[in-house]
């Protein structure tokens, strides 16, 4: 099938059993990697499945008399939902999204419900809600260690089991009768007769590892037990009320079995941007401590959900994927299968299959290519010398500029939002706190290799977060960027000098962070960083002294402490307060700056601010990069002709580390060095485009995206490479 009339074909009353077959767009597994092709198929039974075609066997089904079916209308998105399972499917024409939908009301009560964004319910406090988060985590623990426990009673049964196939026949049949009288290792969850133990672990001698096996086991079903009760608990308000709030309740789309390898941070747990009430759900029908919980199976029909259309925000802020971006879009998946739907995304005529985020690489092309060497060796061969004037070997590189290494720390821009939407001051300065510590969550991995120097006049751009980053000045190296969101600007300058003390060097960061949402102006320096055991032992990087970030509007601050770690105690630790302008103190932050920071709400609460986006699995293998360090080197569909010839993408030394080239980086590094010079010597340095220099600042001129939009063939700038 090679066309996307073919593609989009469906086969309604085919026989066999079957309702409804034909193709359809699914979700992929992990985030940002789109959709891709399937072949669906419904059966009489009311099971749903599919396939990467139909001659292979299905992947995963669901049971449509036992979920829930939410619907978009203009969109033909279709979201099925179970306890267990959801998919999340596009349909390729309006005429497949009503045959779908035909079929599956035969399976769908004829109440239809409407779940809906922007609707108001009532709400637990955050406390609370946090205080149900970390017990549920800490039942996730003991169910841990009850399956462990079992998975090794079950190894120790299997082993006696291949022993006693070597008895005679009458053995066995022993064992047999042993095993009907209780003395079975399962036999733990069975009832025994009147004339045997309760407990078969007890028989056992206490020095016995089965004996140890079945008290583990005891200890995690009890330690489960007071946890769920505290949870019960803990959920009564919303078990009386009836009525769950949305940043709480179980989502009528929750994450498939094939997302849930993503981790997901505390604060998004428990909420979900839709709201219901099923039958599906718990109900309370005694609301006293010892009061019996009756739990209700799903009624025979599922459910039918419409949620609202997008806002023109919504639809706005959807990114577009285009078909150039097609070979990272199926990284993982067969060649075959990419073809496939890049073929779809080509000839098709239907206008949100454009509607798809612009699909981004996980992993780079390759990881470090040898040792990157003794760093200690050069610093002692340059011991009073500013490191940014040595030319270090490209195996001390890491396959970013620094100017790239700027924009990794607007990775959680999106916390700018949340301070430009917070009305209260003391929560906009919690967030605005929360930003500047979550810029050095990146670094986390990062002690080993530096980036590349920028050349005088080199860019970077992201515009994700309107990003323009510009290297103003070589000696002392100093980089000027500016970013924008909606109801706010940062800009800054970034420079710095290093250090050497022998087992550490110290990095002293020099430049002033300025943010303007609204009316309130804000203004930070960053403290210290440190890279520790040069000289022998594990090179780790730490971020220590104070930062002071001050709203010059209304003159209240936030002291932020980046502590520094003890040999016995918690490392990467920060802690600050939030003052008002006559000093009282009016919230307390706390949490660490490769983790999470979390606003204090009393004793035993917090509410999480910012949680750290989980590294990916193969992070050390690839330089120690996040997700999104990965993808700041790469051209995507909606970058590729749109770049000035001045972006750091373009530089032939960076891209032929990140391929594994080291040889060729380290010529074409030499290469574009000699250029600089041989410019500097004639005189013909470039200066400052973008910004100008103001005071101590550097500020933004502007004009950066219209020159954009017209193009830059016609540009006068000579290459830097």
């Amino acid at each position: 099938m090679t066309s996307l009339q073919h593609s989009a074909h469906l086969a309604v009353n085919s026989g066999q059993g079957i309702i409804c077959q034909g193709w359809v767009l699914k979700k992929r597994r992990k985030k940002m990697q789109g959709f891709a092709r399937r072949y669906f198929v419904l059966h009489q039974s009311g099971v749903l499945s599919y396939s990467v075609d139909p001659k292979r066997p299905a992947r995963d089904q669901i049971s449509l008399p036992h979920a829930a079916i939410s619907t978009a209308v203009g969109r033909k998105d279709i979201h099925i939902d179970t306890s267990k399972v959801t998919f999340h499917i596009k349909c390729l024409s309006t005429d497949d999204f009503n045959t779908w939908m035909s079929a599956f009301r035969k399976f769908i009560s004829s109440d239809g419900r409407i779940s809906s964004f922007g609707k108001t319910t009532p709400r637990l406090s955050h406390s609370q809600w946090n205080r149900s988060g970390g017990i549920a985590e800490d039942m996730g623990s003991s169910i841990a260690e009850l399956e462990s426990a079992i998975a090794l009673l079950q190894t120790e049964d299997t082993s006696k089991k291949n022993h006693a196939s070597l008895k005679s026949r009458g053995d066995k049949d022993k064992h047999k009768d042993h095993h009907k009288d209780g003395g079975s290792v399962f036999g733990l969850f069975k009832k025994s007769g009147a004339n045997h133990d309760d407990n078969p672990g007890q028989r056992q001698s206490p020095e016995s590892p089965l004996y140890l096996h079945f008290r583990r086991i005891h200890v995690a079903l009890d330690s489960l037990k007071a946890q769920h009760a505290a949870l019960l608990q803990s959920l009564n308000p919303v078990l009386q009320n009836d009525t769950v709030p949305p940043t709480a309740r179980g989502s009528p789309l929750p994450p498939t079995t094939e997302e849930q390898e993503e981790e997901a941070a505390p604060q998004s747990r428990f909420s979900t941007p839709f709201t219901r009430k099923s039958k599906r759900t718990a109900s309370l029908t005694s609301l006293s401590d010892s009061g019996p919980i009756e739990w209700f199976d799903a009624e025979d029909a599922g459910e039918e959900f419409f949620l609202e259309d997008a806002t023109p925000e919504e639809e706005k802020g959807r990114p577009i994927l285009t078909p150039d971006s097609r070979s990272s879009l199926h990284e993982s998946e067969s060649s075959e299968e990419s073809h496939e739907v890049q073929e779809m995304l080509n000839n098709g005529s239907d206008p949100s299959l454009k509607a798809i985020q612009v699909v981004r690489r996980n992993r780079l092309p390759s990881g470090p290519v040898g040792d990157e060497g003794s760093l200690f060796a050069i610093l002692k061969k340059n011991v009073g010398k500013d490191l940014s004037t040595i030319a270090f070997p490209v195996s001390f590189n890491e396959p970013l500029t620094l100017l790239q290494r700027t924009a990794e720390e607007l990775e959680y821009h999106t916390l700018l939002q949340q301070a430009t939407d917070a009305s209260d001051p003391i929560e906009r300065m919690c967030y605005v706190a929360a930003f500047a510590v979550s810029g050095y969550a990146h670094t986390k991995h990062r002690s080993g290799r530096k980036g590349f120097n920028p050349m005088l006049g080199e860019t970077f751009e992201d515009v994700r977060m309107k990003l323009v980053v510009e290297k103003v000045q070589h000696n002392p190296v100093i980089m000027a960027y500016h970013a924008e969101g909606e109801g706010w600007e940062l800009s800054a300058s970034s420079a710095g000098k290093t250090k050497f003390w022998g087992k550490s060097l110290e990095i002293i960061n020099y430049g002033t962070s300025r943010l303007k949402i609204g009316d309130d102006r804000y203004t930070w320096n960053k403290p210290s960083s440190f890279m520790r055991n040069l000289m022998m032992g594990t090179k780790y990087l730490e971020h220590c002294g104070k930062m002071t970030i001050d709203n010059h509007v209304s003159g209240a601050s936030c002291v932020l402490d980046f502590k520094q770690s003890g040999y016995w105690g918690a490392s990467n630790e920060v802690s600050g307060t939030v003052l008002s302008a006559t000093g009282d103190v009016c919230a307390r932050i706390e949490g660490k700056w490769d983790d999470h920071l979390a606003q204090v709400l009393d004793s035993s609460h917090l509410r999480v601010l910012w949680r750290i986006t989980p590294f990916p699995k193969e992070s050390l293998e690839y330089y120690g990069f996040t997700s999104f360090g990965i993808t700041l080197n790469e051209i995507t569909s909606d970058l590729d002709g749109r770049l000035p010839p001045t972006d750091s993408r373009y530089r032939p030394d960076v891209r032929a580390l990140e391929e594994g080239d080291t040889e060729e980086a380290e010529q074409q590094k030499a290469r574009l060095e000699d250029m600089q010079r041989e410019r500097r010597k004639r005189g013909a340095d470039r200066k400052p485009r973008w910004f100008k220099q103001s005071g101590e600042d550097w500020v933004y001129t502007g004009g950066y995206w219209e020159a954009r939009a017209i193009g830059w063939k016609n540009d006068p700038i000579e290459p830097l490479w």
